[in-house]
């Protein structure tokens, strides 16, 4: 049995806890969440095949959502959200666009982050009144300022990727600028503690 493994905390409940334990702890968390990009884009392969119903499954969808945005020349943080806007939709069936913002709030200004979270209410205008609900429900959100960042989104973007025809890049274009993003958080409670084992590895 190797040493790694024998190296756990011994507290039975977390009051219990010491600066030893969290030292521990702290250097195995910098592991997990520099395996953050693997994760991500494994689950966005479980999309690949799920049709739903769509012209294109949810994993085409969004990588030519993002691909429109590449080729627009928007930022790499923008072109991420684009990428993961749906990645919800496997856990988050009634609440995909959280999932979604929940994974990208640590690493986005509060723009895009906005812009994820209520993307499904602003895309809702196009097709809302064809399930019994009000296309106009983004409206509510008229007075915010990322309303227009939203609709925009939406509009030249998320609308635009349901075409079979349309070329889209592979997981592999995307995966260096979602390393990058995510290599160092910006909105954290953790971060402070997570800076010090992530100089020291």
């Amino acid at each position: 049995m190797n040493d790694h493994v024998l190296a756990r905390a011994s507290f039975t409940c977390m009051e219990q806890s010491t600066k030893e334990d969290w030292q521990l702890i702290v250097p195995e968390a910098m592991k997990m969440a520099k395996a953050l990009p693997d994760r991500i884009l494994d689950h966005l392969r479980l999309l690949d095949g799920d049709f739903g119903g769509f012209p294109v499954d949810r994993l085409t969808h969004s990588r030519q959502t993002a691909t429109l945005a590449l080729k627009d020349g928007r930022d790499e943080e923008y072109v991420v959200c684009a990428l993961l806007h749906d990645i919800g939709d496997t856990l988050g069936s009634f609440n995909h666009p959280d999932i979604a913002a929940a994974i990208l709030k640590p690493f986005v200004s509060d723009e895009n982050h906005w812009m994820v979270q209520h993307h499904g209410v602003f895309q809702g205008y196009n097709f809302f009144h064809h399930i019994g609900l009000d296309r106009n429900m983004r409206d509510q959100f008229k007075a915010h300022p990322s309303y227009e960042h939203t609709a925009e989104f939406v509009a030249l973007y998320d609308n635009r990727a349901f075409d079979p025809a349309q070329p889209a890049e592979p997981l592999e274009t995307f995966a260096p600028m979602l390393r990058r993003l995510m290599a160092s958080p910006r909105n954290s409670i953790y971060k402070a503690a997570m800076q010090p084992a992530a100089q020291a590895q």
